[in-house]
């Protein structure tokens, strides 16, 4: 698989995402212009649904290089995210060692080869053998235990993997390196210290709408502008949990099977579990509320307003 060269600017950057349909903000396609230059592991946090996955994605598809996930979660340790000994293959391999009188040097030297060893994401994305540099995403880096991010600093430093019975693996090319972060706690500073770090916000009216624009092409325009304003105005509102891009274009393509050709306060109502996935924030906003937001937005909408 061949490459696609890096982009020249920040224009460039902003351009390649924009035709794949990532609506960038100027600051966004600067950080991943210089991660990309510098070769620097890229850090975003932000809400959940504002496309900082996305964009690992994006990067895979727009250099033509493979996309390798690390989904972070409770628990993870080295053996789940960089490699683990296949221990069941070397008993075996010891059972049949011991009938054949083979060596023992020469049988501890081969339990701990390729054979064996079992490559998991971090592993995978720095293997000499790969031929192409590959995307890496280390995604929701705040739902692992703090000591896992002690594992990655070598990684995000050097590009390598110390293997204590096999020696140390580094690749040839460093593999792009996209972290996420949903901030449900605090990353460590040595983490952040070796990225280019970024907020991903959610997006104004007019970027949301053109995400909007470009992810649900079929939706009615007038639709769509109510959907957005109506969105705009919930993230005003104190909630426990505010809806991202993710749920904006999910809701904008529920209204469009409901056959909506503008909002109303009972689709809005019926359909506010699409929007909100607390029980406490859609109670908050269902009824009077949804009919006072909706009734505001239009009157903002009214020409000479």
């Amino acid at each position: 698989m061949s490459t696609t060269d890096l982009p020249t600017s920040i224009d460039d950057t902003a351009a390649r995402l924009l035709a794949l349909d990532y609506v960038p903000e100027r600051a966004l396609a600067t950080t991943v212009f210089l991660a990309l230059k510098l070769q620097r592991p890229l850090f975003l946090e932000g809400e959940p649904g504002t496309g900082k996955t996305e964009i690992a994605k994006t990067l895979a598809a727009m250099l033509g290089r493979p996309l390798i996930r690390l989904q972070c979660h409770e628990g993870l340790d080295l053996a789940g995210a960089a490699y683990e000994w296949n221990y069941a293959r070397q008993m075996l391999e010891i059972r049949m060692a011991e009938g054949s009188g083979a060596q023992r040097d020469e049988l501890a030297r081969q339990l701990f080869s390729d054979r064996f060893l079992i490559r998991r994401a971090l592993l995978q994305a720095i293997d000499p053998a790969q031929p192409v540099p590959p995307v890496l995403l280390i995604d929701e880096l705040d739902r692992a235990d703090e000591p896992f991010e002690a594992f990655l600093l070598e990684v995000l430093s050097d590009f390598q993997i110390t293997i204590p019975e096999y020696g140390t693996v580094k690749a040839v090319q460093p593999p792009i390196v996209v972290l996420t972060s949903n901030r449900t706690r605090e990353i460590h500073d040595a983490v952040k210290r070796r990225c280019l770090y970024h907020w991903v916000g959610f997006p104004d009216t007019k970027r949301e709408a053109e995400i909007l624009a470009r992810r649900v092409p079929g939706a009615p325009q007038k639709l769509a502008a109510e959907i957005v304003a109506f969105v705009q105005k919930l993230r005003a509102i104190e909630l426990y949990k505010l809806p991202g891009i993710a749920e904006t274009i999910e809701w904008t393509r529920a209204l469009m099977e409901l056959d909506a050709l503008v909002l109303d306060p009972e689709t809005i109502n019926h359909t506010l579990g699409v929007l909100l996935k607390y029980q406490d924030d859609i109670a908050k906003v269902q009824g009077s509320e949804a009919a006072r937001l909706l009734a505001q937005l239009r009157s903002e909408a009214q020409p000479g307003r």
